[in-house]
């Protein structure tokens, strides 16, 4: 569709800094404005108008606050070259008042209201009026929300042009138009855009500009303006396809955003550049807390370039670093394939907020409570659409993640919302954020995940007899499993939350679990005397309040009975869902069971490898794996332990009491009759130098069977120059994780 012009205004933007194609790039701030009225049916120039921005003094001195009433002066008071000069003491002052002399002049002449600035470039209106305004919070009239590129229409009628080399100069001169600047301004020379553009050269270019419009508009070319250059308003949020096709070429990854950023922010900063409908992704960490990191999509491989300009630009006092990046980098963050989320993100003009630590038992009911005003308040945030406006986010078996997302009609409501952050909702306090569409399918993709191990690593002994990796249903639950405890409660604490049923403990019976980073994770085993005690300690103190010594934090903590062989599975690793631990009679499908990922069931893929020993030898080297694997090992009291500082595959383990301070002499072990063969050598390459020596080895081979003084170290002297020690050779079972953060390459000799 051809749009009416009646008029061009021909502008230029200078700045304090860089001018040319660098021009915006050093964020320096609009010091000069030259205009001039383009009459396109009467093809008749107007006159040149000049403003000047001089810097804010008024932080610095109360004094002569009429210094920002407008002033005027003639050509002779001026070197400019400019018919009419104005000055103004800020950026908003200064752009008010354009639009009321550019209205002035347009109703003055008459011949019509259609008028358009016209641009040599992107860069004036881009990356100069929009970004400063938009820093520092100031409202753009609408005539720069369009605008024409004389470059772009310029090559209309000579194909064989560069954009990018392409300026005012070599236009006129393609055009025989007569240019009177200064040779080391003119198009034969090689200008320095680190130079600041004097304002006699920028009066110039306004006017060689205007009489390029003339030449242009003339025979032969009857060149006609239509299709205007748009600059976006607001960003538009919407959900994007994990199937869609996204350019490499329109994507930046930006980095250093302040942790509270949403993407309205970040649009803020990339104003002036048109954001593609939902292009705007911030990336989360394995935490699912926002990481400072985004990826923005650009509707051109254009805006993506003047995008990259920005680099190192800042967002309030933090700079921000831009990057090129990929369609698929911003398909993983921003993709999305869940019908519901969809639907629950398919609403316009939503701002979505994002609630954390929610009760596991949270309702929608609960949701809308918490937002509805209390006794004597008038603050009101009405959760948009009901119930229809909560999405909870669950893992793919059901159970709730505490996390879910609120929909709410406008900003207004939302920060009324926002306001409720670490209110209480049941017994926890709730965490309230501002959020994005791409946060919602983000949080989605993470917990809807399917394996935690996509490929494991293939068994060192390919040929193992075929048994089961979890224990058989059925077994005596004489162990209770406590669940949610308090992050800061130790084993006196747990002592004093079971009460009278401490004197059921066995020696040596608590077991506090840890994660792979080695923090707590909630989870605690206990092994009672009876399967009866177990039971009527569940019965008794399930959902009953823990309180911790060392933090004012108490939760609630769920206690269920387990089996040994459920309690050994775990603190292998696997996993273990409290929802099943009270069914006796279970099939193999509904143990709530997982193995652990080194154990992976045959449904996983693994990688072939050759086999290292044959059937026989292996049968007769290695026991039953669920013998070996899922029955606690009984600890005698008297030796010391030595948990491992971090396991890949194994949860870490302490247990109760304490382990005492460390004994001069290691303890070992007896194997047990199970292990009636001397078993196998294993060697273990890449110990690294700064190793604790056999400490180090009774940690890695910590749970496993060997028999004492079967560990002996090598020096790395007596077997040549290597880049780490070898060590050991010892018997133990050949399916051995990783230690201490090591990797060790175990070979059966």
């Amino acid at each position: 569709m051809t749009e009416q012009v009646d008029y061009l205004v021909v502008v230029l933007a200078a700045t304090s800094g860089a001018s040319g194609e660098l021009l915006g790039s050093d964020e320096k701030e609009l010091g000069q404005l030259v205009w001039q009225l383009v009459d396109i049916k009467n093809k008749k120039l107007g006159r040149v108008n000049e403003l000047l921005i001089k810097p804010d003094l008024s932080d610095l001195s109360g004094e002569k606050e009429e210094e920002d009433v407008v002033e005027e002066s003639l050509e002779e008071e001026n070197g400019s070259g400019a018919d009419c000069v104005f000055t103004a003491t800020s950026l908003e002052t200064a752009l008010n008042l354009f639009h009321l002399k550019l209205t002035n002049e347009v109703n003055s002449a008459g011949a019509g209201t259609s008028v358009y600035l016209c641009t040599d470039g992107q860069l004036h209106i881009r990356q100069v009026i929009h970004p400063e305004a938009a820093s520092k919070n100031i409202p753009v009239p609408d005539c720069f929300y369009s605008f024409f590129d004389l470059r772009k229409e310029f090559k209309k009628h000579f194909s064989s042009s560069d954009l990018k080399t392409l300026n005012v100069h070599i236009m006129a001169e393609s055009l025989c138009i007569p240019a009177d600047v200064p040779a080391m301004w003119g198009p034969s020379a090689t200008l320095d855009s680190s130079a600041v553009l004097p304002p006699e050269i920028a009066v110039q270019q306004v006017q060689i500009m205007g009489n390029i419009i003339l030449a242009m508009l003339s025979e032969p070319f009857s060149h006609t303006f239509s299709n205007p250059e748009r600059v976006s308003e607001k960003f538009e949020t919407g959900t994007c396809s994990k199937m869609e096709k996204v350019c490499n070429n329109t994507v930046i990854r930006a980095r250093g955003l302040p942790w509270q950023s949403s993407d309205q922010d970040i649009a803020r900063f990339f104003r002036g550049l048109n954001i593609a409908k939902g292009g705007a992704a911030l990336c989360l960490n394995a935490q699912g807390r926002r990481n400072g990191e985004a990826l923005v999509r650009f509707v051109s491989e254009e805006h993506r370039d003047l995008a990259l300009q920005r680099h190192k630009h800042h967002m309030g006092n933090r700079y921000i670093e831009v990057y090129k990046a990929t369609g698929e980098d911003f398909l993983k963050i921003a993709g999305g394939t869940s019908n519901e989320v969809a639907i629950f993100l398919s609403r316009e003009d939503q701002i979505i907020v994002r609630m954390r630590g929610l009760p596991f038992t949270a309702t929608h009911e609960q949701v809308l409570a918490f937002f509805s005003p209390g006794e004597g308040l008038k603050e009101t945030c009405p959760v948009s659409g009901g119930k229809d406006g909560i999405l909870f986010v669950r893992y793919p078996d059901g159970r709730p993640t505490g996390d879910a997302f609120v929909l709410f009609a406008c900003e207004e409501h939302a920060q009324s919302a926002l306001r409720k952050h670490k209110e209480i909702l049941g017994r926890r306090y709730i965490e309230l954020f501002k959020s994005t569409a791409a946060e919602v399918q983000q949080v989605l993709n993470r917990y809807s995940s399917a394996p935690l191990i996509p490929v494991a690593p293939a068994p060192l002994v390919s040929m193992m007899p075929a048994v089961s990796l979890l224990p058989p249903p059925g077994g005596v639950r004489d162990c209770l499993r406590l669940r949610g405890l308090p992050y800061t409660a130790s084993i006196e604490d747990i002592l004093a939350f079971l009460g009278e049923f401490t004197h059921d403990i066995r020696p040596h019976g608590v077991h506090m679990v840890l994660n792979q980073q080695g923090r707590p994770s909630g989870d605690c085993f206990i092994q009672m005397t009876s399967a009866e005690r177990a039971i009527q300690a569940s019965q008794r103190l399930h959902k009953h309040v823990m309180a911790s010594q060392r933090g004012a934090n108490s939760r609630y903590v769920e206690v269920f009975p387990c089996s040994a062989e459920e309690m050994g599975l775990v603190l292998m690793g696997g996993s273990l869902s409290h929802t099943h631990t009270h069914t006796h009679t279970r099939s193999r499908s509904g143990t709530g069971l997982s193995p652990p990922p080194c154990l992976s069931p045959p449904s996983y893929s693994f990688t072939p490898a050759p086999p290292v020993l044959p059937t026989e030898a292996a049968l007769s080297l290695y026991p039953p794996l669920g013998q070996v694997l899922l029955t606690p090992r009984p600890l005698p009291p008297g030796h010391a332990y030595y948990p491992s500082s971090a396991q890949l595959y194994m949860n870490y383990t302490a247990y109760y009491p304490s382990p005492p301070g460390s004994p001069t002499t290691v303890g070992y072990f007896p194997s047990p009759p199970s292990l009636s063969s001397p078993g196998g050598l294993v060697r273990m390459p890449g110990m690294t130098y700064n190793s604790n020596g056999v400490k180090d080895l009774i940690n890695a081979v910590q749970g496993y069977q060997r028999p004492a003084e079967s560990v002996s170290v090598l020096n790395s002297s007596l077997i040549g120059q290597s880049s780490g020690g070898d060590a050991p050779l010892m018997s133990l079972p050949a399916f051995m994780t990783k230690p201490a953060g090591q990797y060790l390459d175990l070979t059966l000799l």
